[in-house]
C-alpha cells in the first residue's frame, strides 16, 4: 500500500460568536471576531501547500441556526480552492451542523463528500486504497452508540472511521452519541477520526483513535493551541500523527502575585510584567487574548474586587501598550485576600457575626430564595448561554448550587462594603 497523507480537523465552528467582545470595535476585536475563518484559511493553505491527498472534518463545521448565508458561501469558496488542487473532502455533520439551515440548503463543490444521516455511510478515496466509514447526526441531541452499526473493515484498505461524539462525556463535554474507546477499537479499522471534544489527543494507537481538538478556541475554557491533525500513512500504518497549531488567537490564563503590593502603579507594573511573559513564552507569535487571575494577600484587597469595569480598562490599556494585536485581556479574576489582620468597619464586622451564627434552616431558607429569584433568571437564559458558560459564578447559578453560589459572592460583598465604609 502507497505513503499518502491526510489532515483530520473538527469542530471548527465558522462565524461561532467569540465571548467578552460586547462593546469592543478596536482593530484588535476585530482580529478575533474573524480568528475562525482565518484560522480556517491557514488550514487549506496547508493543504494545497503540502499536496495533501484528503481531508476529514468530523463534525461542527458551521455553529447552529446562522441564516446568514455568508457563512456557507465562504466555506463553499474554500473548498473550491482545495477541489482546484484536486484535494478530496469528507465531512460529516455533527451536533452544532444538525441546526443548520446553511448544512441542509447549500450546495457545495464536487469535491466534498458529505456523509448521510439515516445510516453510516461508505466513502472511497478515488485514487488510493482508502475507505472512510461515518455517519452525520440528524438532529442534535444523538444519544445512539452510532458506532455500534458502522460496518465492517473492507479488506485490502485503509479503513477510516469518522465519528462526532461525546466519548463518555470526555472533557466536560456533552455526550453525544455515546460509545467507548472498547467499541472503537473493536471495529477493525485503522484510524478513527473524532471529533466534538476540544481538545486534541491521541487516545489510543494502532488502531489509532484521535479527537483533532478544535481549530481557533472561542473561549477561556479552550486554551493551549488548537489546529488540526497532519496524518501520514505508509505500508498500510500509521506512521506519524502530528498536531499542528492554526489558530490566530491563543487563549491563556495569565496569573500575577500581587501580595504585600500597597498601590496601584505597582499593581500595574506586576500585570505589565506576567503579560509580556505570556506573549513571549505562550502566544507563539500569535494574539494573546487572556483572563488576568490577581492573586495573594494584598492591602488593595477590597478595592480590587470592588473596582470593576474601572479596573479591567486600565489592563487592557497596558496590554495594547504591548503593541498592536499582541494582548487582549478578556476578563479580570479577583483571588486576592486581605492582610492577616485586616478587618472591616463595624457594619462589616456585624455582617461577618450574622452570617457566622446562620443555622441549617437558615441557609435552606436562604437557598430556596436563591432558586426562586435566580432560577428564574437563569432559566430564560438561550440553550447555548447555559451549556457554554465560562463565568465560575454563573455557572454555579446554571447548576443550582446555590450554597456554592452565595460562598462565591461572598468575598465581593465584603469588599464592596469594605470600600465603602473607607469613602
Amino acid at each position: 500500500m502507497t505513503e499518502f497523507r491526510f489532515l483530520h480537523a473538527a469542530d471548527i465552528h465558522l462565524d461561532s460568536p467569540l465571548r467578552g467582545l460586547a462593546g469592543q470595535e478596536d482593530a484588535t476585536a476585530e482580529r478575533i471576531r474573524g480568528a475562525a475563518r482565518e484560522a480556517f484559511e491557514r488550514l487549506i493553505d496547508d493543504a494545497i501547500a503540502e499536496r495533501i491527498d484528503f481531508m476529514v472534518i468530523a463534525g461542527d463545521l458551521y455553529d447552529g441556526e446562522w441564516r446568514d448565508y455568508s457563512t456557507g458561501l465562504y466555506f463553499a469558496a474554500q473548498m473550491g480552492r482545495l477541489d482546484a488542487a484536486s484535494i478530496p473532502v469528507y465531512l460529516l455533520h455533527g451536533n452544532h451542523d444538525a441546526e443548520s439551515e446553511i448544512t441542509r440548503h447549500l450546495p457545495l463543490p464536487g469535491n466534498v463528500k458529505t456523509f448521510g444521516t439515516k445510516a453510516p455511510e461508505t466513502f472511497h478515496h478515488p485514487d488510493l486504497p482508502v475507505a472512510l466509514h461515518g455517519q452525520s447526526f440528524p438532529r442534535r441531541d444523538v444519544d445512539d452508540n452510532l458506532a455500534l452499526a458502522y460496518p465492517a473493515p473492507l479488506a485490502g484498505r485503509f479503513n477510516i472511521g469518522v465519528l462526532h461524539t461525546g466519548l463518555g462525556g470526555r472533557g466536560g463535554h456533552a455526550n453525544y452519541a455515546p460509545c467507548t474507546l472498547a467499541d472503537l477499537v473493536n471495529t477493525g479499522y485503522d484510524y478513527w477520526a473524532l471529533g466534538h471534544v476540544h481538545q486534541g489527543e491521541v487516545l489510543h494507537e494502532r488502531p489509532h483513535i484521535v479527537f483533532s481538538g478544535n481549530l481557533q478556541g472561542r473561549h477561556i475554557r479552550e486554551t493551549g493551541p488548537k489546529g488540526a491533525m497532519a496524518v501520514t500513512v505508509d505500508g498500510g500504518e500509521v506512521v506519524a500523527v502530528d498536531a499542528r497549531a492554526y489558530d490566530i488567537v491563543r487563549w491563556e490564563n495569565v496569573r500575577a502575585d500581587v501580595t504585600d503590593l500597597d498601590d496601584m502603579a505597582r499593581i500595574h507594573n506586576a500585570v505589565r510584567t506576567v503579560l509580556e511573559a505570556a506573549v513571549a513564552t505562550r502566544a507563539e507569535g500569535r494574539l494573546l487574548a487572556c483572563r488576568l487571575h490577581l492573586e495573594g494577600r494584598s492591602p488593595l484587597h477590597a478595592r480590587l474586587h470592588a473596582a470593576g469595569d474601572e479596573l479591567l480598562a486600565e489592563v487592557r490599556a497596558l496590554a495594547l501598550g504591548l503593541g498592536e494585536g499582541v494582548a487582549w485581556v478578556e476578563k479580570i479574576a479577583i483571588a486576592t485576600a486581605p492582610l492577616a489582620d485586616a478587618t472591616g468597619g463595624e457594619g462589616v464586622e456585624d455582617l461577618r457575626r450574622i452570617l457566622g451564627t446562620l443555622t441549617e434552616g437558615d441557609l435552606e431558607d436562604l437557598a430556596q430564595r436563591f432558586e426562586s429569584d435566580i432560577g428564574a433568571m437563569v432559566g430564560a437564559l438561550p440553550r447555548e448561554a447555559r451549556e457554554e458558560v465560562e463565568d465560575d459564578v454563573l455557572r454555579l447559578a446554571i447548576e443550582g448550587d446555590h450554597r456554592a453560589l452565595a460562598r462565591a459572592v461572598e468575598p465581593h460583598l465584603f469588599a464592596r462594603l469594605d470600600v465603602e465604609g473607607e469613602a
